[in-house]
């Protein structure tokens, strides 16, 4: 509902990643009522980053990019 509507994306699409996104504990839920609540889970997010920053980028910071001007580490 209100995520899939912010993010203007389908809502089995916004499922299958947010599903993935728990698989890899970088996102918790929890039922309240009839809703689900996503919350990130910062520590975990903070790891990979960090993990990602020395072992991908070779410690080289970079501003994150987004659309078509992405390029990889």
């Amino acid at each position: 509902g209100t995520l899939t509507a912010a993010l203007d994306v389908p809502a089995s699409t916004l499922s299958f990643h947010l599903k993935e996104l728990m698989h890899a504990n970088l996102v918790s839920q929890e039922r309240d009522g009839r809703s689900l609540i996503y919350r990130p889970a910062i520590e975990q997010m903070d790891e990979l980053l960090n993990y990602l920053s020395a072992h991908c980028c070779q410690g080289v910071a970079r501003k994150a990019t987004t659309g078509r001007n992405r390029k990889s580490c």
